[in-house]
């Protein structure tokens, strides 16, 4: 495998997946209006860290991720059901989730526009997106994002209001928790 194919995050997926539950999720279900009936959809969930802790808030809960290890360790988990698939080609129909969700994953995806119109055109009528993002404007999450770059991933961080321009056509809103930014995109 060459060097800048290396997939940091299927190496990782087994330390991850021991990773403890979610803790902004009082924060998240608020946001998200859960729970909801329908199906929620987690783009980039990886090992399904925050999924496992919905399944009982959505009808479905769907989890996307390009990275193979991270899904792996997914399909072992009740109550998700894993789906290979890049951010910006998501393998699903228009208007097939009453939620779409995507934490800590954004700055990781190739393009953040095409991943924007992917989690849009699979939403309903009626739906909300929400993104969760370290929020860069913070000195913590400038030094994250810098280790990121030595470790030689892609990573690309995007302010609160960079990720709620990705958005245009939607009503947006940004909530700041210590140094996370939570972007709520209704449809």
């Amino acid at each position: 495998m060459p060097f800048d194919h290396f997939d940091h995050f299927d190496f990782i997926a087994p330390v991850y997946a021991r990773a403890g539950e979610y803790g902004g999720l009082s924060t998240l279900t608020r946001l998200l209006d859960l729970p909801a009936g329908g199906r929620l959809l987690d783009v980039g969930g990886g090992t399904g860290r925050v999924a496992r802790s919905l399944r009982h808030q959505a009808g479905q809960v769907v989890l996307a991720d390009v990275s193979l290890g991270m899904l792996r360790v997914a399909a072992s988990l009740p109550g998700l059901q894993p789906a290979a698939s890049a951010s910006e080609r998501l393998p699903f129909p228009d208007s097939s989730f009453t939620r779409v969700l995507i934490v800590d994953a954004l700055h990781h995806v190739e393009n953040h526009a095409q991943t924007a119109a992917e989690m849009w055109r699979v939403l309903q009528p009626g739906g909300r997106i929400l993104v969760i993002e370290p929020d860069i404007r913070t000195f913590g999450v400038k030094l994250i994002a810098l280790a990121e770059k030595l470790l030689l991933m892609r990573s690309h961080f995007l302010s609160p209001a960079q990720i709620a321009a990705l958005f245009p056509q939607a009503k947006t809103e940004i909530h700041v928790e210590d140094s996370s930014a939570f972007v709520v995109v209704q449809k």
